[in-house]
């Protein structure tokens, strides 16, 4: 089994990540995933939270506000609807999140409202 696997991160503005990597967290809507080299097939949404890539280049986080993951046994890629590397979310950035919930159903809007407090305590902004 290989060590490695591929993991893709994209979003409507740029490709944020493409490297190898020895395991990927996401943060999936039933709760978070890790993923590493020989994980069984999988499709998730993803929730407003952060994805965690640990590599030989060691460990890089990018926020997500949501979008799907696709994990293979060789592969995981996030398509996200927006992302950004961690270092560069900003308090505006998850102001303009929390203002676009994207549902008018009051139960996903109150879950994504809580998503979106609960990743702003998560990167203390």
């Amino acid at each position: 089994m290989a060590k490695e696997m591929r993991f893709d991160l994209v979003s409507p503005e740029r490709r944020l990540a493409s490297f190898e990597a020895d395991e990927v967290l996401v943060p999936g809507s039933e709760g978070d995933i890790t993923a590493m080299a020989g994980h069984m097939p999988l499709i998730t949404i993803l929730r407003p939270g952060i994805v965690r890539a640990r590599g030989g280049d060691g460990d890089r986080e990018f926020v997500v506000s949501g979008g799907f993951a696709e994990i293979t046994a060789t592969a995981l890629s996030v398509l996200a609807e927006r992302a950004l590397p961690r270092d560069e979310v900003t308090a505006d950035f998850l102001d303009a999140l929390a203002n676009d919930p994207g549902s008018d159903d009051p139960d996903a809007t109150a879950k994504y409202t809580a998503d979106i407090a609960a990743l702003r305590a998560a990167l203390g902004l």
